[in-house]
Order: C-alpha cells, then structure tokens, then sequence
C-alpha cells in the first residue's frame, strides 16, 4: 500500500505525519450540481421556496462544511482555513445549480478535502431546502477541479 499515504507499512489507518513539512499556501477549486425538476429550479431562482433564499442558506453551509472537514473525514487534519468561497450558477437548460467552492489556506498539507465537502454539504442544503416540492433530485458531477501549492505543486483536472 505504499502509494496510499493513509496507510502505515503493516496497511494500519492512521493520520499523515505534516509535521516536517513547510507551510505554503494552497488552494483548491471544486464542484458539482443538483439537477431538478423546472419547477424546482424556478423555486430556486426566484428565492420563494418555503424555507427561504435557498443559495444563501446553501453558502453559508458549505462554508461550514468545509470548516467541519476534520470532523466528518476521520483522517483529515483540521487546518485553519484562510478562506473559503461558494458560488452557484443556474443552468436552466439543465435544470441544474452548479456549485463551485473555492478553499484557501497557508499550512502543511491541502485543502482538497473542504473544497469537496464545502460542495457536498452545500448541494446537500440545497435538496433539505427543496425536497418538500422535488425528492428526485440528484446531486452529480462531484470532482477536485484544480489544486495549488504543496510540495506536489498545481494540478488541473483534464
């Protein structure tokens, strides 16, 4: 199991050793989507759904979610957070919202993970919010778009 890193040289789980290595500053960038009925989606829209402005509340938990990270991934480091941005786009073609998050921090190891869980926990909110008019959505497309910094440097998703 030598490329996993989670994993000591008898296969044990346990948490990476960070400490040795210099902080730098990392970002990363993901996303993913909800797709939904019309109707739902114009619910979305116009900010008239029964609990409220859908996106708002989705933004603001997402943030948390990203911030919650350590908590929720059992090998995950908790890390301090320089930033953390969550944005939606409507697609109306699609009958979609597209999440983007973006995490932030200066430290010893990536923010890959609150990027992903900022997205996950926002499209999350975004079907609590809804599911009372449309429990058939679906949440897709979850993926690491691009990283920055760290010994291992950039990288792109193709």
């Amino acid at each position: 199991m030598s490329g996993l890193t989670h994993f000591d040289s008898q296969g044990q789980a346990h948490m990476v050793d960070v400490a040795a290595k210099a902080p730098t500053h990392r970002v990363a960038i993901a996303a993913g989507r909800i797709v939904m009925q019309p109707a739902t989606l114009a619910l979305v829209k116009s900010g008239t759904a029964k609990k409220g402005d859908v996106l708002g509340i989705a933004r603001i938990a997402g943030i948390q979610g990203a911030k919650r990270t350590s908590d929720l991934i059992p090998l995950c480091h908790p890390l301090a957070l320089t930033r953390v941005a969550v944005e939606f786009e409507l697609n109306e073609a699609a009958n979609a919202v597209t999440c983007t998050a973006t995490a932030e921090t200066v430290g010893p190891t990536g923010v890959e993970m609150e990027a992903l869980t900022a997205v996950q926990v926002a499209l999350l909110t975004i079907y609590d919010m809804c599911k009372a008019v449309d429990r058939g959505m679906t949440i897709t497309d979850v993926k690491l778009l691009e990283k920055k910094g760290g010994k291992s440097g950039s990288w792109t998703a193709p």
